[in-house]
Formats: structure tokens, sequence, C-alpha cells
């Protein structure tokens, strides 16, 4: 795949860029190799100072930053900023909080006494560069929510972002020059992923963290675990949304629509499969299809779209390619399942019912605006068909019993349960999945120390 800003809305092809070669490589990774020795001594309060500097930059970057990211991949404007901002937040959030996420740990003093030892402490140390290869569908969340604790605990970035998204690669690369961080800190390598394997093999990059496909994360996860080399993963997900008969079901359609196609449908974390109880799947399905089918599917620039065009002509034809498997096997089209007319990579918001086990669908992951809706009759069944699915990234309940969440939060294979609300990924909460989601964790305490050396400190009596 050439390195190109392609606009999704159009298909034009706006800019292009050639491929770093091996030289540029190696002065790059020179650079992060000399700078992490320097900058892993640095204290928290000027590694928080230059992150709260690059969040102010980045604020005042919003509508600029937006519509690169709309451009580069489709996303409607009003998300594109959304992003923006949330990447500041959690900047800041790290930037306040860093420091006593990795604050020395004390063991017992009965643990302590039996070890023989007068003292001791568990420290977390930073690792080196970590390579991040990165996706085009957040293309700046995803980026910073991995740079922001990653420098913060003292490590230095690499980052392999997908090559549909340069600008946005270089905004990042920029941004953080700009905010104060010295050159080798955060670099953007504009490489194809044929160049991914060699980088990961080399002895000075220590860790590598992927979101993306579950091919590609096989890909870096056998070229690690070779190299023996610690990954985060995060890949595809598939999430079961279950409504149950006591949710209010007026709620749960509305906030079901935007689970389904927030970022066009391109989310790992959007629920895609609808699991409904009986007693109450008549009107939610009604309410639902409604609400799929008055979204404004349009240019991605205008501030009243919805929907905008899928990131690649090749995405759409891989969604259609579900769609017309399901319909073929008897799924049937409630709502949308096909392209509009006109210009760029489209496709209506599509709710398709009666599926069935042997229906692709039903095991992979529909990239794009199209919800499944199943018919269950008990929370047992209900349980049942969220776990039937090959990934486990998150999952959405809706219910006023107790009871059936306690049973919910006990059962379902998901990296988090959102009762009466849909998944969103937070700074101060855990992010990852079980699995072919992947492993590992991202935000939070347990996404600091994930590219952290956690080191025993002894002292001899």
């Amino acid at each position: 795949m050439p390195i190109a800003t392609v606009n999704p809305a159009n298909g034009e092809t706006l800019k292009t860029y050639e491929a770093m070669g091996a030289e540029e490589i190696e002065r790059r990774l020179q650079l992060a190799e000399a700078t992490f020795r320097t900058y892993r001594t640095t204290p928290f309060a000027e590694r928080a100072k230059l992150l709260h500097r690059a969040a102010e930059l980045l604020d005042g970057l919003q509508q600029d930053i937006g519509r690169v990211m709309t451009t580069e991949m489709g996303k409607p404007i009003k998300q594109a900023r959304a992003e923006a901002a949330k990447c500041a937040k959690a900047m800041r959030w790290y930037a306040e909080n860093a420091e006593s996420l990795l604050a020395d740990e004390e063991p017992a003093d009965a643990d302590v006494k039996d070890s023989g030892a007068s003292r001791a402490l568990v420290r977390y140390r930073p690792l080196g560069p970590v390579l991040a290869v990165m996706p085009w569908n957040f293309p700046l969340w995803q980026v910073i929510r991995f740079a922001a604790p990653a420098l913060m605990a003292g490590n230095v970035g690499l980052l392999k972002h997908a090559s549909n998204v340069p600008q946005t690669a270089l905004f990042l690369e920029d941004l953080f020059h700009q905010a104060g961080y010295t050159e080798g800190t955060f670099q953007t390598l504009l490489i194809g992923s044929g160049a991914v394997e060699e980088i990961l093999r080399d002895e000075r990059v220590k860790a590598a963290t992927l979101t993306g496909s579950e091919p590609a994360g096989r890909s870096v996860a056998s070229t690690c675990g070779d190299m023996v080399k610690k990954t985060v993963l995060e890949l595809g997900g598939s999430d079961p949304y279950v409504v149950m008969p006591s949710a209010d079901i007026d709620r749960a359609a509305e906030i079901a629509v935007t689970a389904r196609v927030q970022n066009n449908g391109q989310s790992c974390i959007a629920a895609k499969r609808f699991i409904v109880h009986a007693d109450v799947y008549d009107a939610f399905a009604e309410k639902f299809v409604r609400g799929m089918q008055t979204l404004k599917v349009g240019d991605p620039m205008d501030e009243a779209t919805d929907v905008g065009p899928l990131s690649s002509e090749q995405g759409r034809a891989d969604l259609e390619e579900l769609v017309d498997d399901a319909t073929r096997s008897g799924a049937r089209v409630l709502c949308g399942g096909e392209r509009p007319e006109g210009d760029g990579w489209y496709y209506r918001p599509t709710v398709l019912t009666d599926i069935t086990r042997e229906m692709r669908i039903h095991r992979e992951e529909a990239f794009g605006p199209v919800a499944t809706l199943y018919r269950v009759h008990d929370l047992d069944e209900a349980v049942l068909l969220a776990n039937d699915s090959p990934f486990g990234l998150s999952s959405n309940v809706w219910t006023r019993d107790e009871a059936e969440v306690d049973r919910f939060v006990r059962d379902l294979e998901a990296g988090a349960v959102y009762v009466n609300g849909m998944t969103a990924s937070h700074p101060a909460f855990p992010f990852g999945g079980v699995k072919r989601s992947g492993y590992g964790r991202e935000l939070s305490g347990h996404g600091i120390r994930e590219f952290c050396n956690i080191t025993t400190v002894w002292h001899g009596a």
C-alpha cells in the first residue's frame, strides 16, 4: 500500500510520500537509543511539563487536525474534533497521575523481615524505545493512548502509523517537538508494513504495541516472541449489546444507534451484535431500525453528517461481502444493505436479522455501519450467544435487575462490561481484551506499567 492521503469521500489522492530508506531508519533508531539514555533520567515534573505543553498545543489545533483526520480517513468532522479533545484530556491525566502510578511500592514489613532484608521495595523503570504500530480508524487517539503513558514512564516512542494517515502521523511528531521534547523522544517512521519486522528485530527496540487486525497482531507477536520482547496487542472486536426486559428500551435503542455507527462503524469497541430478549425484541427492533434509517450519510466535513464514508474502497468491498454472504444464507435486511449512488466509499447504515452460526458475519468483525440483530429467550441464551465469538474486547448490557448484572459481569468473556451505556475508553480505566481481541492493557495504571521494568530492590540487614 502506498503511503498517501486519499480522500475517502471522493477517492482523490491528495498527497503521496516516499517511504524512509534504510539509512534514515538507522539514523532514527540511533537517535532513539541515544535520547533514551538521557530522557529516562528526567524527573516526573519535567516530563509532566512537556506533556502538559503538548496538550495545550493540541487544544489550539483541534480544528486543524480534525480536518486532516476527516480528509484522510473520513470520520465526521465533529467526531474528529472530539477525538483531538479526548487526546488532550488523556495527556493531562497522565501528566498529573504518572508519578503516583509509578511510585515505589513497599512490601509488608513482615515479608521484608522474612526475606532477611533490612529494607525492600518495588520500582518501575522504563524499558527503552517502544515501537507502536497503529491503525487509521482513530489516528490520533490510538497513538496518544500509547505515547502519553510511555513518555511519562521515561520511554521513547517510535510510531509506524497506517499508510493512509501520513499527515496525521507527521502532525504527531511535530506536536511533540513543538512542545519541547528533544528530537529522538517521539519519532514517526514513514514506512510500509514490510519494514516492520526488521525494526522489531533490532536490539535497540525493547518492546512493541499494536492496535489493528488479527493477522497484523499475529505477525508482530510472532516476531517479538522470537526476540523475547514484550508486546501489547489490541485487535478486533465484535462486541455484544444485550438488552433484557427490565431495560429502558427507548434509551437502549437510542444509544444502540450511536454505539454501532460511531466513527462510521469502524471501531473495534463499537457494538456489533445486538442480542435482545424476546419479550422486548419487537419494540427494540422497531426503534433501533428507525434510528438507523434517520442517520444522515454524507460529506464528513458537513457538521450535520452522522455517517461518512468508509476509509477505503477495499474496506467497503469487505463489508459488502459479509452482508451478501449473510443474505444469500437467509438473513433479512431490515434497513440499508446497499451503497448509495455517487462518489466516495459510502455504505448505508444496515440492520440484519435471522443470523445463523454458519454466516461469516456471525463470527467475523463487520467494520462498518452494519448491525446484526438476534432474538433470545432467557439470560442463559443471551450469555451463550454473547460469548459465541472469537473476540472478547468489550460488552454492553442493558438491565435494571442487579442479579442479571452480577451474572453478566461474572460470565461475559470480555475485557469490559458496560451496564446501561455504551463502551467508551477513558484514561483512568484499563482497556483491552481477551481471546482473539488481544492481550495486555492500555490506559490507567495498568497501561503505564506495561512498558516498565518491574524491579525488586532488596537491601541486606
